[in-house]
């Protein structure tokens, strides 16, 4: 969740390591902290509050140095102020350390240590780790900092991504992981650590993903990479990341959320560019394709993910079972890896997250991975941990999400399991015409997308008018449901308004007692073997005097009599519906947002990438 920067190198290090943490900030925001070492002198500032705070400290400062790090956080262990926020300092000020993690043994470790008479100065689990380096490297014993740091790793229990320094080894920067990502960014006679490639790539494009249990010592001219626990030293193999300083930019748009929702015009195709047959009417997934006997014969499919990934997972599981007539369970991540689910070496196991570093669908891939399944990723990160540890996979090629809201991640992931479902169905027997149909209409997205994103005016209009409502209530059905689900997600999340998804049949048995007339009720309504039941639907919340917002592909004469607010996507294949009518429910939430006067970018409590359990 947190976000970790390091640099070691010729140049002042500050304005690569506050550049690092605005890149890094949808990870977490509640206080941000930087630490160098020049001269032997280790001086540090922290803040509450955005990077932008921090910023302010620094220009006020005489700080500098060649050697530093930086974090920008999310409040985990202790509350969102001055004193807890990173980086952490051992007693003896001349330690300082950055964590991203959880320790859990946080509270038996802490005791040790304040029995040898040391004292804590913060509420949070991440100084124990450096009070405890500080107390092997200053026991008396002549160990060097690298061993300190790793005496400490074994006995800690938990997750980490570290970056520490040492005023008395000031030539020497030591970063470790364990189950929080971290990227060390190679150049010429420097060298840059990250939580994502974000802040590396304008320097550098060579980098090496750390895997769980290495640590790497970085001397200016130098870096080596072992194994926490053995020592041993691991070679690894430099990765060219492909990813501009554009794409992590807003460029003219005032929010990513708003730039990357108009990405969509491209990132859907960019998703599909290559994988689609229009002559077979199928899909070529080349990520999977030595695992397609595996999914075919499969007794049972499970989909684990988190939050949006999850929605997209339950509209796979309608495509799967309508084109393929395999068994398909959507579980949450964290829910799965606890229960005693059926696994063997039948099951598959499809993996769903955009950063490809989530920790609770990370822990449910090793569980089934243990018991024999086959598993199989669909992230968005090249290089990211999912797809590193999974069987095989998927990516979704939208381009990195910096907005802590998923827009075009979510829009990507439902169109590679449309593909996915396309593929397998075609190879079980499914018609020939009933595929080119579906192509034919994810062909024409583009198209699409941007007809929607033309109406922003119109739904703008719908937002002003509902802007002061304290509930909302998302309702669909069969596929469209998850797409509810998803609308009311994105509302909750950056307009702070409550909102609900429910199947719309499900709303008479409780919601309808909500309703009344300062409630807004969003209906998506397709014209599909539904449509009928949707209308009766909403002439129960107009009974109630709800205000009906309806999404649809065919807006009749009925409907719009119904409805008080009618927005239009373009017709199209009633699969491909759940991903247009997603963009008017992004649209809205978004609008909602702005006029309430959030902060869209980063809402409150939120981060961007789920890293600890």
């Amino acid at each position: 969740m947190c976000g970790i920067v390091g640099y070691i190198g010729n140049r002042d290090s500050i304005p690569i390591l506050l550049k690092g943490l605005k890149r890094l900030e949808y990870r977490g925001y509640d206080s941000a902290g930087i630490a160098l070492i020049q001269d032997k002198t280790l001086s540090y500032l922290k803040k509450a509050g955005k990077v932008s705070q921090l910023q302010s400290l620094v220009d006020d400062s005489t700080m500098k140095g060649s050697i530093g790090i930086a974090h920008t956080r999310w409040a985990t262990h202790g509350e969102p102020n001055d004193i807890n926020a990173h980086p952490h300092v051992d007693h003896t000020g001349k330690i300082a350390l950055v964590h991203n993690g959880i320790i859990e043994n946080f509270g038996a470790l802490k005791q040790v240590l304040e029995d040898q008479g040391i004292a804590f100065t913060t509420e949070t689990d991440s100084e124990v780790l450096v009070q405890l380096i500080s107390a092997l490297y200053y026991n008396g014993d002549t160990i060097t900092f690298e061993e300190a740091v790793r005496g400490a790793l074994q006995e800690v229990v938990g997750a980490y991504g570290i970056v520490a320094v040492c005023a008395d080894e000031p030539e020497t920067l030591i970063a470790a992981r364990l189950g929080s990502p971290l990227v060390l960014g190679i150049g010429e006679g420097e060298y840059f650590l990250g939580s994502d490639a974000s802040p590396i790539v304008e320097y550098t494009r060579n980098v090496i993903y750390l895997d769980d249990g290495e640590m790497v010592k970085l001397t200016p001219d130098k870096h080596v990479i072992s194994n926490i626990h053995s020592q041993a030293l691991v070679t690894k193999k430099l990765t060219e990341i492909d990813l501009s300083i554009e794409e992590i930019e807003k460029g003219e748009f005032p929010h990513f959320m708003l730039k990357e929702i108009h990405d969509q015009k491209h990132s859907i195709s960019d998703t599909m560019r290559g994988r689609l047959n229009f002559e077979d009417g199928n899909t070529h997934l080349g990520g999977i394709a030595d695992y397609i006997p595996n999914l075919l014969s499969a007794s049972r499919i499970y989909i684990t993910a988190c939050g949006t990934s999850w929605h997209a997972g339950l509209i796979g599981k309608y495509l799967i079972e309508d084109y393929a007539q395999i068994p398909v369970h959507v579980e949450y991540a964290s829910e799965f890896r606890y229960r005693n689910a059926i696994i063997d070496s039948n099951t598959v196991l499809i993996a769903i997250s955009q950063s490809g570093e989530t920790a609770d669908t990370l822990a449910a891939i090793r569980k089934a991975k243990e018991l024999g399944a086959l598993t199989l990723g669909i992230c968005n990160v090249v290089g990211s941990t999912i797809p590193r540890e999974t069987d095989a996979g998927i990516y979704t090629h939208a381009g990195p999400e910096i907005g802590v809201a998923s827009t075009k991640a979510f829009t990507a992931q439902v169109t590679v399991l449309t593909m996915l479902a396309l593929m397998l169905g075609r190879k079980l027997g499914m018609a020939k015409d009933r595929g080119q149909n579906l192509i034919n209409a994810l062909n024409r997205i583009d198209e699409d997308v941007a007809t929607i994103l033309d109406s922003s005016s119109q739904i703008r209009a719908v937002a002003k008018q509902t802007m002061d409502a304290n509930n909302y209530l998302y309702l669909g059905r069969g596929i469209n449901f998850p797409v509810a689900l998803e609308g009311a997600l994105k509302l909750k999340e950056i307009s702070y308004i409550h909102a609900e998804g429910y199947p719309a049949a499900e709303m008479k048995h409780g919601p309808i007692a909500l309703i009344d007339e300062n409630m807004p009720v969003v209906f998506i309504a397709p014209h599909d073997e539904t449509f009928s039941k949707i209308l009766a639907n909403i002439q129960e919340v107009k009974a109630r005097k709800g205000i009906v917002i309806t999404i649809t592909d065919h807006p009749t004469k009925e409907l719009k009599s119904l409805s008080d607010h009618v927005l239009e996507v373009p017709k199209t294949h009633h699969h491909v519906f759940p991903i247009t009518s997603s963009i008017i429910l992004q649209l809205l939430a978004y609008e909602l947002a702005v006029l309430r006067g959030c902060d869209v970018d980063m809402p409150r409590n939120l981060a961007k990438s789920v890293t600890v359990e």
